[in-house]
């Protein structure tokens, strides 16, 4: 009887020692079920400051090793315009890549996975094979909010087959010059249009639940990715457009024209927002307290996260990089949570530690900005599903989103001319014809028809970058099987005269750029565009195609063309401008922007004072598809 009570209070015992240790080890940050807000605060109090500056900290992937991450905390890591884990890097590859980053980060003491970003601006866009979409200066033109967020979960899709769980993207910028080298970037000049387009955030992240508090991150799963709206603001209203350079304006027109957009993108929850590398009013963004802090946090309520650009601190002082402890406390004090730092990030943990143990920046900032990251993770299901999900990797560049992306070239082509007489239109060209003549440096080049941001940053050239359909490939696959078609990039006149066209389709347009590098202050058609324009239409019944990331100068040609269409940078699927222009499929699309005759009217926008387009906002000519 003794030996059963000795071993019954042996057993109540055992039970309490399992029960205490079961409490001191459970984790409050681990649990699903718990609510997002306990499971930050549980580990917020856990983390060292070590730990919560490497939360903050982004790093390029070429410095991402596994001692980097584990030693330094880090919570992010991106690829920038280029970065690959191989030239031919397919989903699998690029997949294994990430999954073995964040094996390395869930290896450290707290386990926090850390968040692969991406620039996906039109599609996937640096990943061989994906699917890219027109640039946002043509999907402004479709007037389509529903057909960008269709986009948006393509998009979501295929960077998720890669394992990537976080875009920056959209860039929500509205254009108010031309001569600014991301105008395509944007989907217009006028507010209302960009804030429509805002519906790609719950594309990309999924549908806010209902009863979802406003202003809070909200991924729906892992189908869905991370959105960040860019660039916070006033990008798209610097003096003559030049890149990250001085917005001059006054507080109404900036929340009227610039802050407008970021209204709808907080509304739909979106995750992060990124701080434009330009000035408001002489003030550089990443060290704008009342903009990124007072207004954006604050008066706005937005409970993401803040990031800054590529390298972003260091532009705050001129020359860069002048006074870099001046610029890790000026943007940390003016707001800005994570660190993009592709290569400095030792220096920017050192500094930023030294200031917090010297009570330059309080704790509470960094507080302020580890819980935000952090709640975006728990958000994402970041903590449950960290890795890749293999099941995905056939959503790269499949057939339904190149369906989908030739749909959106379709509807964001826009016709300017058609016809030299009302009553006499050119278009819908005819399929069935003896010999017709494709010409210009744009017809047979996929690089050039996708332009910047396309597996390179600045983009590139020919036709073997990625999958893809030229134009003159689909003209050739669209016209009947008896019609002879013949290349000629750049025709002698003599050559186009005795060629007995039965007419001709040119496609000229820029080369592709992007950022500082697209900055243009004459905006006329690059060479031989106007040359071959002028010896095919002289000679010959054309139809001119045009293809560019904003308005250029066309007046002195226009006369000559006896149909004008407006291609912008329609992305991989060039089968979309060939099923308008042979009308399987009507042209629908209307300007988002305005086209101007001379850059000396530039800045010109719809509503100004003194209005005098060559074509103005919302005019595109309409036609009905062949039966």
């Amino acid at each position: 009887m003794r030996v059963s009570c000795k071993i019954a209070t042996v057993l109540v015992l055992l039970v309490y020692c399992l029960a205490q240790t079961d409490a001191k080890t459970y984790m409050k940050y681990k649990d699903p079920k718990a609510p997002i807000t306990a499971r930050v605060n549980d580990l917020l109090k856990r983390m060292t400051l070590a730990e919560k500056i490497g939360q903050m900290s982004q790093i390029e992937r070429l410095n991402a090793t596994s001692d980097v991450l584990k030693n330094y905390f880090i919570g992010s890591v991106l690829s920038g315009g280029g970065s690959t884990p191989s030239p031919n890097a397919n989903a699998r590859d690029w997949a294994k890549r990430i999954d073995k980053m964040q094996k390395a980060a869930l290896s450290t003491r707290l386990g926090i996975p850390m968040i692969y970003g991406i620039d996906a601006v039109h599609g996937h866009n640096n990943v061989l094979n994906a699917t890219i979409f027109p640039h946002n200066v043509g999907l402004g033109a479709t007037r389509d909010p529903e057909l960008v967020k269709r986009i948006g979960q393509a998009t979501a899709l295929e960077a998720r087959a890669t394992g990537i769980p976080y875009v920056f993207a959209p860039c929500i910028a509205v254009c108010r010059d031309p001569r600014w080298g991301r105008c395509y970037e944007s989907y217009s000049e006028d507010t209302e249009i960009v804030r429509q387009m805002t519906e790609i955030i719950p594309g990309l992240q999924g549908d806010l639940p209902p009863k979802m508090h406003k202003g809070v991150p909200y991924v729906a799963g892992g189908r869905s990715v991370a959105a960040c709206a860019k660039h916070y603001v006033g990008d798209g209203g610097t003096h003559n457009g030049i890149n990250e350079n001085n917005t001059i304006i006054d507080f109404k027109d900036l929340l009227k024209i610039h802050m407008a957009p970021y209204y709808p993108a907080i509304q739909k929850g979106v995750s992060t927002v990124m701080v434009s590398y330009s000035s408001v009013n002489g003030e550089k963004m990443h060290a704008n307290k009342f903009l990124v802090t007072d207004y954006l946090k604050n008066k706005l309520k937005f409970r993401g996260f803040v990031i800054s650009d590529w390298q972003g601190i260091d532009k705050i002082t001129s020359p860069m990089d002048a006074n870099y402890s001046y610029s890790v406390q000026a943007s940390i004090t003016a707001g800005i949570d994570m660190i993009m730092i592709p290569y400095n990030y030792p220096d920017f943990i050192k500094d930023l530690t030294d200031q917090v143990n010297k009570k330059i920046i309080p704790m509470s900032r960094i507080d302020d900005a580890v819980r935000r990251i952090l709640r975006v993770k728990f958000a994402m299901g970041l903590f449950e599903h960290p890795y890749a999900d293999a099941s995905l990797a056939n959503q790269l560049g499949s057939q339904e989103h190149r369906g989908l992306a030739r749909e959106a070239v379709r509807k964001s082509l826009v016709l300017l001319k058609n016809g030299k007489s009302p009553n006499k239109p050119v278009l819908p060209l005819p399929k069935k014809s003896k010999k017709i003549l494709v010409a210009g440096t744009h017809a047979d080049n996929l690089g050039y028809q996708c332009g910047g941001w396309t597996i390179a940053w600045q983009g590139l050239s020919g036709n073997n970058l990625t999958a893809g359909t030229p134009i003159l490939e689909a003209i050739k696959s669209t016209v009947d099987p008896m019609t002879e078609v013949v290349f000629s990039e750049n025709p002698k006149a003599e050559a186009v005269k005795a060629g007995k066209y039965d007419y001709a389709i040119i496609v000229v347009g820029e080369v592709p750029y992007a950022e500082t590098a697209g900055d243009n202050t004459n905006l006329t058609i690059p060479a031989p565009g106007p040359n071959i324009i002028q010896k095919v239409c002289k000679n010959v019944k054309c139809v001119v195609v045009l293809i560019s990331g904003r308005p250029l100068v066309v007046e002195p040609y226009v006369g000559l063309m006896d149909a004008f269409v407006a291609a912008w940078l329609p992305g991989t699927e060039g089968q979309g401008v060939a099923d308008v222009l042979f009308g399987d499929y009507g042209f629908t699309g209307k300007l988002a922007r305005t086209w101007f005759k001379s850059v000396d009217q530039l800045p010109m926008n719809v509503g100004d004072k003194h209005y005098d387009p060559l074509f103005p906002f919302g005019f595109g000519l309409t036609t009905k598809p062949t039966k």
